[in-house]
This record gives C-alpha cells, sequence and structure tokens, in this order.
C-alpha cells in the first residue's frame, strides 16, 4: 500500500489550523515498516470480544462498563460485591463465566460490545481520569452519554489531534503494541531551519541519552523564515519521541498534532468532537472481517478540511457533561 499525504501550505498560527491543499505531494513510506493494518502483519492472536474462561473479578466488573479495575477493587475491599451469594473481601479471585456477580445487591450486567472511537484531543487538556496537580483532562469534555472510556495510548498536555479511545481493555493493549505494526503519523511544527539530512538518517534510527528510538519517517513540507512544517511517522511511540528528537536535531516544537493511527485519520473530525468507528470497519482493520466494505466505509489517507477550535472549555468538575464541538459528535465520517 502506498501512503499520500495532502501538503500544508501557507503558516499556521496557534489559534486556528489552517490547511490549505492546494498541491498534493506522494510521501511513500516503506511497507515492511510501517504496515497499516493486521491484515499486512504475521497473524495475531487478538479475537474482539474474547470471552476468558477465567479472569480477575476486578477485570470482570471493568469489563461490563460499570467502572474501572482499581474503582472495581475498592469496591470489593468495602464490601461491596458478591460471588455466587458470598459477600468477597479481596480482588484476588478469578471468576468463570457461570459465576453469578453482584454490586451493592444488583446484578452485573452483561459485557459492552467492544468499541472504538475518534476523538479529537485538544491541546491544554491532559489524557487522564484524574491529574494530581487539577488540570483539566479530556475525560472532563467528553459526553455524559458515552460509556465508560479509555485511551489507546497518550498525547502530551500541548499536543493535539487523534486519540483512539476504546471501552476493551484487551483492545487497548493490542493497538498500543508495537508488534501491532501501526504508525503514527503528525504534522510537526519546529523552530528554526530544517537540514532534510538530518531528516532522511532518521530512517535509521537514533539514540538519544541511552534511549534508542526506531525508524522515524519525516518529510519537510514547508520551510518559512523562522519555523518549518514537517510530516513525520513513528511506530513504537515513546514518551515525547518526537520532541525529544527534535530537541536532539537542534529543534523545538511549538505545534504537535496527531493526524492517524494506523489506518483510522483525524481526517474532518473538529477540536474536542468525537466519533465511534463503525464495527465492520474495526473488525476489518484488525484483519478479522471479510474484506468487503464499501467504498465509504474505508478509512482514508488524506485530510480534507480544516479543524476548527472549539468553544469555550468547561471546568474539571464538568463530570463528563461538557457538550461536543461544532458538528454532531456521533456522524458516521470518514474513518
Amino acid at each position: 500500500m502506498t501512503f499520500h499525504f495532502h501538503a500544508f501550505l501557507g503558516d499556521i498560527d496557534d489559534r486556528l489550523y489552517q490547511a490549505e491543499i492546494a498541491v498534493t505531494s506522494d510521501w511513500h513510506l516503506p511497507r515492511r515498516g510501517f504496515p497499516v493494518t493486521s491484515k499486512q502483519m504475521t497473524k495475531q492472536s487478538f479475537t474482539l470480544d474474547q470471552q476468558a474462561e477465567s479472569e480477575r473479578i476486578a477485570k470482570r466488573i471493568a469489563r461490563a462498563g460499570i467502572c474501572s479495575r482499581r474503582e472495581a477493587e475498592a469496591r470489593i475491599l468495602d464490601g461491596r460485591v458478591t460471588v455466587n451469594g458470598e459477600v468477597i473481601s479481596s480482588p484476588a479471585l478469578n471468576v468463570g463465566a457461570r459465576d453469578k456477580i453482584t454490586i451493592d445487591g444488583k446484578p452485573l450486567p452483561g459485557r459492552e460490545p467492544a468499541g472504538l472511537w475518534r476523538y479529537y484531543k485538544p491541546r491544554g487538556l491532559v489524557v487522564s481520569d484524574r491529574d494530581e496537580q487539577n488540570r483539566e483532562t479530556i475525560f472532563d469534555h467528553l459526553p455524559q452519554d458515552l460509556p465508560r472510556l479509555m485511551t489507546v495510548g497518550r498525547l502530551d498536555l500541548d499536543s493535539e489531534g487523534l486519540l483512539l479511545m476504546t471501552n476493551d481493555g484487551d483492545l487497548a493493549r493490542h493497538l498500543e503494541l508495537p508488534s501491532t505494526g501501526w504508525s503514527r503519523k503528525y504534522r510537526v511544527r519546529a523552530q528554526g531551519q530544517i537540514n532534510e539530512s538530518q531528516l532522511a538518517a532518521l530512517a535509521d534510527g537514533v539514540t538519544i541519552d541511552g534511549i534508542r528510538y526506531g525508524q522515524v519517517i519525516a518529510k519537510l513540507d514547508r520551510q518559512m523564515a523562522s519555523n518549518a512544517w514537517l510530516t513525520v511517522a513513528i511506530r513504537e511511540g515513546k514518551n515525547r519521541e518526537i520532541r525529544r528528537i527534535m530537541e536532539y536535531l537542534g529543534h523545538k516544537v511549538s505545534r504537535l498534532i496527531r493526524i492517524s493511527y494506523g489506518p483510522f485519520q483525524l481526517g474532518d473530525l473538529e477540536d474536542g468532537a468525537i466519533e465511534q468507528v463503525k464495527a465492520r470497519v474495526l473488525a476489518d482493520q484488525l484483519g478479522l472481517g471479510d474484506g468487503t466494505l464499501e467504498a465509504s466505509e474505508k478509512p482514508t489517507l488524506s485530510i480534507n478540511k480544516p479543524a476548527h477550535k472549539s468553544g469555550a472549555k468547561r471546568g474539571r468538575h464538568a463530570n463528563h457533561s461538557g457538550k461536543p464541538s461544532r458538528g454532531n459528535p456521533h456522524k458516521t465520517g470518514r474513518r
């Protein structure tokens, strides 16, 4: 598969992400280095909604969408959980499909089908369900009617763009693994004059302060007087990887926007908006489908419209009830 990216033209300030698609440039990534779907890799053992014969009680509760594993363990220690009519006092217990579980006297519902959501993470929000410094988190801004979600990987405070979210911990872990083979692609604004030969050398990887970073594919899109825009693709996603590599090359990153994670694209998703990926599309991209997606269902590899900033941010204690930004957050858009 060949990967094409539209060039971003014109300056981009801190308030508005202005993408003027005037010229199309082809950027070819080595397929062996960056496979896009699990079907292009060795067979994966992952199966959606796989039911384990035996699993920890806290995991079973979390997969039912009631709360996180940590919160489930707390409820167990508080004596609020029973298994087969007996109150349990420790989360160190495995349960099977036939065990009857209640929480606060109510039967545990069946597990929710595994789902995946695309979220445009705004700058200035912490990717965490809680923050010790009392900063706003992404969960303060999500619609209240969503199931309990967890993130696939992270984006740091000052980064923005595509963040995948799921209600299934096994799916999250599978998508985070480097062995899954999905690349992450970013638009990067870096200060100074870019040396393209230095960018090309990153394809062999680089070691910085004893940390080895694997293959990085970087392309200069536009050089301006004091800064430049690049497109960068990585596969490992180590902590602050792109920022550290650019600093190593002598450039401070002033804007970092994730535009894709594997086959799933930021597309025309607006700042702060969230959309669910169709179950059929998800299965196909995991290599579990029958490969008969309609053209309109297939993920696109181009950015089509500018992403606009949303309105005023809501407070940390919004209890996930903040309204999404303009447009229908649950619409079926490009994937």
